[in-house]
């Protein structure tokens, strides 16, 4: 990823982060923007530990969101990606 396009997506993600009071998003977009941090930063951001907790948050059910988009920021997906993510992620929940 080069830096422009994960300038890009953090400041997107920033702003969807600051209409989250509204949407509800706020969990996923933190988590997204973490693991987008460490996707292009690679191991010089947060540590191998730190990195495995933030993957293993989909396991907890009041963290699942910020896991999820840990996950999708650590893959390197673009914003538009993350965003149909995020809503294939509440279709999910809706059919548990």
């Amino acid at each position: 990823m080069i830096e422009q396009d994960f300038q890009t997506n953090m400041r997107a993600a920033k702003s969807f982060q600051g209409l989250s009071s509204e949407t509800g998003d706020s969990d996923f977009w933190t988590g997204y923007q973490r693991g987008l941090r460490r996707h292009y930063h690679g191991k010089k951001f947060g540590t191998d530990s730190e990195h495995k907790k933030w993957m293993s948050l989909v396991k907890d059910e009041t963290r699942r969101e910020k896991g999820l988009g840990y996950r999708v920021g650590f893959k390197g997906k673009n914003i538009q990606i993350a965003m149909k993510n995020l809503l294939i992620g509440r279709k999910v929940e809706k059919r548990i």
